[in-house]
């Protein structure tokens, strides 16, 4: 990527550098040291940037499944609102043929009596 790519391009300059420089052993010293911490972090960096982009992409795809969800809750309750209003209305129908029926043999009886 183009944070390796560029923490390997200013290794070679710090290394090109401290080879033409005049600062003695010491800074030499710490100057690769110093650019190994840097290599290690962009890494680091990198690596955690790519975790998060895999993260987000797995919210996206819960926020899709969510929305579907929701559109199938959605779907269900008004499935549900017409059942439970044709279950009434069959009830009140229910009612209905019972009274009827009690009529009709209250009328068959008293018919039968006479």
């Amino acid at each position: 990527m183009l944070i390796s790519w560029g923490a390997n391009r200013l290794e070679s300059l710090l290394d090109a550098r401290s080879s033409e420089s005049e600062l003695g052993s010491s800074p030499a010293v710490t100057l690769p040291e110093a650019v190994a911490r840097l290599a290690r972090a962009l890494d680091a960096l990198e690596a955690a940037a790519g975790a998060r982009l895999e993260r987000d992409a797995d919210y996206g795809e819960a926020d899709a499944e969510l929305q579907r969800m929701n559109a199938d809750r959605s779907r269900l309750a008004q499935e549900l609102d017409g059942s439970e209003a044709r279950a009434e209305r069959l009830a009140e129908a229910n009612k209905e043929v019972s009274r009827r029926l009690v009529t009709a043999m209250e009328t068959i009886r008293a018919v039968l009596d006479r």
